[in-house]
Order: structure tokens, then C-alpha cells, then sequence
């Protein structure tokens, strides 16, 4: 079996060598960024998409141009690169998977990447690591690489560079030690209850650091912005912020960790965050209603991290000779699971659950979790309809016609 694996890494910069790394992220935005406004000055002219070769293609000619001759100084792969990541954006959105590119900007996001393994050199014995034009650099080991170097990428986070190796490397099929199979039944009181009634309460990284970070975000916005104070005070709130990301992504390590290693099979709703986050706040003409608390709300979703949990469970177990199956969500925590009479009074209360029909009660997040692993059963069985009795239940809306986006065009 191939395994396709990334590990990150801290690097330990110098001066000179930081001062490279954030030329050569914007030389790679400043690419990016032009060949999307060549394409947007194209599509309005009426003519077809430019593809990567002949965007490629202009490359040289812009780094001997006068206003842009200092391309010239960064390496000609991270440039290519940007240019076929915004072929790939465009190919996304063409397909319907993602909205149209935007412009980057300074300061969000800067990184570049080494697509090929001949273009640079990984030194574990010495902690180091060689990129063209930027020399050897240190950086900070915690673990082995293991497997041929497939790529690299650098990338700047709160103020820290790092770089993320990719590798590949054969690896027998492994057996899972388990045989069991579980549901769980995401949520926020309850961030993961599992059918056999453990419960993982939530981190709340977010809601614990709330208060500091709304102290810290108005003290940057009574300072002068660009000053050095206001440069100092900005380093501040992105280090909070670099705090909250850290813990929420060890709590979901340490979890998807111990679920994938005592669970042959998991099963998971298949939970639309996006839709279940969005804004209540509505329209000038159309206000929302309960704003203020919908917003609490889509903060604590968020605060959860469902989609990285999901994400994590899936390839932890697939390493580990699992399987991760995704059940629909609909009508788990209203359904009974003793006799599946679905009725909204069978929810009680957030805790609570007694089914109207036969009598039957639990807590509402195991009775969800066991009405998830019994989809998952149903799935292992037969696939296809996993859930027949919510045919009765679900309203089928009339298929809307889509007119074509405008900014859709045809592809050379």
C-alpha cells in the first residue's frame, strides 16, 4: 500500500535568510496576482481561457521587464508553481468545487512551494535543509522523515516560517487490532458521544482565550496603524491566535488518536458546516431574527473543528486498517432508537430524549450516536438507501434551473 504522508517543521531563520523568504513569497504572489488579472481582462474582452503553458509561457518575459526585472532574484519553479495552482483554481471553479480565485494579499497566507524533490536537499543528520537561492537552513527536527521526497512547501504562520515535506513510501496493509464498530454523534455541549455511551467533552480553545483576544484586537485598533507599536501589538494577537489553532489541533490529535486505535469502523455524520455556520444577520430589507445569538452559536460550531476531525479520523484509520463511513445527519437526534418513530417531541431537552411512541429514553446524543451506527451497519450491509424510514419525513423541494455564471468561459 502507498502512503502518501507531509511533516512540518519550524525553520530557524536568520536575517538575511528571512528577508529572502518573504521576497520569494511575493514575488510568487505578485505572479499569481498578475496572471489573475490578465485572465479577468481577457474573459472581458470576449476571449477563451488562457491555459498554464501559454500563462507559463509570458514568465520570462516579465521577469526582463522593466517594472518587474526582480523576479529574476526568486527561483523559477515557485513562480510555475503559482501560475498552475491558479490554473487549478480556475479548473475547481469551472467544475463547480470552489468560487472564483481571488487576489492574495500581503501578509495572508504567504508561501511558496518546490514541486519537484531534485530542487532541493534534506539533511536529517544536521537538522538543515537546502533551497535554491536561499542556501542551507536550519531548522527545528522533532521527528524522522520517513519515505522519498516527493515536494516541499514554505509557508509563514503568526510570524513563524515552516516548511511541510511531502513523501511517499510502500507500507504493508495492516489489520486493525479491533473488530468493533461505533457511532458518534458530533455536537457542542458534547463535542463527540460515542453508541457506547463514552462521551468526549469539547475544548473550547476558542471560548477560552475569547475575552483576551477581544482586549488584545482593541488595543491594536486604538494604535496608529504601521506604527511600531501597532507592527508590536499585531505580533501579540497573531501569537493568540497561533495558541488557540495549536491547542485545538492537539485536542483533535489526541482524540482521533484514541478513536481510530480502539475502533475497527467509525461512523460520522455527514455534517454541512458551512451551512450550519452561516449568518442569520439577513439583508437590509430582510433583517434576520436572533442574530446576536446565532452568531454565539456558528462561534461555538466553528470552535469544535468537525471538518479536521472528520478529516483526521479518516486517513488515521485507513493507516491503521479502519474504515470511516459518513452516514446522512438528518433526523438523527429527533429519530427513536428502539423503535424509529421520528417525531420533534422526542427531543426533550438538550440532554434529554423519550420517544413518544414506545416510551424509550436516553441521552439525546448516545440515542443520536446509536441511530448513526446503525446507519453504518446498514451501509456495511447493503450501501444505497441507508435510511429508508425517512422518506415519509423528508420534503422534497422542486429542482431549481441554474442559469451559467457569467465569469464561466470556455476553455482553450
Amino acid at each position: 500500500m502507498e502512503r502518501l504522508q507531509a511533516y512540518k517543521f519550524e525553520l530557524r531563520t536568520n536575517g538575511e535568510q528571512l528577508g529572502k523568504l518573504r521576497q520569494f513569497a511575493g514575488s510568487c504572489r505578485f505572479v499569481y496576482n498578475r496572471a489573475l488579472g490578465l485572465q479577468q481582462e481577457n474573459h472581458k474582452a470576449g476571449l477563451k481561457y488562457i491555459g498554464y503553458v501559454p500563462m507559463a509561457n509570458r514568465l520570462p518575459k516579465w521577469r526582463k521587464e522593466e517594472g518587474s526585472c526582480w523576479l529574476k532574484n526568486a527561483s523559477a519553479h515557485p513562480l510555475q508553481q503559482s501560475l498552475r495552482d491558479l490554473d487549478r483554481a480556475f479548473q475547481n471553479f469551472f467544475a463547480g468545487r470552489a468560487g472564483f480565485p481571488r487576489f492574495k494579499k500581503k501578509g495572508d497566507g504567504d508561501s511558496f512551494r518546490y514541486p519537484e524533490p531534485k530542487q532541493f536537499k534534506l539533511d536529517q543528520a544536521n537538522n538543515r535543509v537546502f533551497l535554491p537561492k536561499l542556501g542551507w537552513i536550519r531548522y527545528r527536527n522533532s521527528r524522522k522523515v520517513l519515505g522519498t521526497l516527493r515536494n516541499i512547501t514554505i509557508s509563514e504562520r503568526c510570524g513563524k516560517w515552516f516548511f511541510s515535506v511531502q513523501t511517499v513510501r510502500e507500507v504493508e496493509a495492516s489489520q486493525h487490532p479491533s473488530t468493533s464498530l461505533v457511532g458518534i454523534d458530533m455536537g457542542i455541549k458534547v463535542f463527540a458521544a460515542q453508541s457506547d455511551g463514552e462521551n468526549h467533552l469539547p475544548l473550547n480553545s476558542f471560548a477560552t482565550y475569547q475575552r483576551k483576544l477581544a482586549r488584545e484586537q482593541r488595543s491594536l485598533a486604538r494604535k496608529k496603524k504601521f506604527s511600531n507599536n501597532w507592527r508590536k501589538q499585531k505580533d501579540r494577537v497573531a501569537r493568540l491566535y497561533r495558541r488557540i489553532a495549536n491547542a485545538r489541533a492537539d485536542y483533535l490529535h489526541k482524540k482521533t488518536h484514541t478513536i481510530s486505535n480502539n475502533h475497527a469502523v467509525v461512523c460520522i455524520e455527514d455534517l454541512k458546516v458551512a451551512n450550519m455556520s452561516r449568518s442569520a444577520s439577513g439583508s437590509q430589507a430582510l433583517p434576520g431574527k436572533n442574530v446576536k445569538a446565532k452568531s454565539g452559536l456558528n462561534r461555538a460550531i466553528l470552535d469544535q473543528g468537525w471538518g479536521e476531525f472528520r478529516r483526521q479520523l479518516g486517513y488515521k484509520l485507513g493507516w491503521a486498517g479502519g474504515e470511516l463511513i459518513v452516514v446522512p445527519a438528518q433526523y438523527t437526534s429527533q429519530q427513536c432508537s428502539c423503535c424509529g418513530h421520528i417525531a420533534k417531541e422526542n427531543r426533550q431537552s438538550q440532554a434529554g430524549f423519550c420517544c413518544q411512541s414506545c416510551g424509550y429514553s436516553d441521552n439525546a446524543d448516545t440515542n443520536a450516536a446509536k441511530n448513526i451506527e446503525a446507519a453504518g451497519h446498514a451501509v456495511l450491509a447493503c450501501g444505497g438507501d441507508v435510511r429508508p424510514e425517512l422518506r415519509e419525513h423528508v420534503i422534497q423541494a422542486a429542482p431549481v434551473k441554474q442559469e451559467p455564471a457569467e465569469a464561466i468561459w470556455a476553455i482553450a
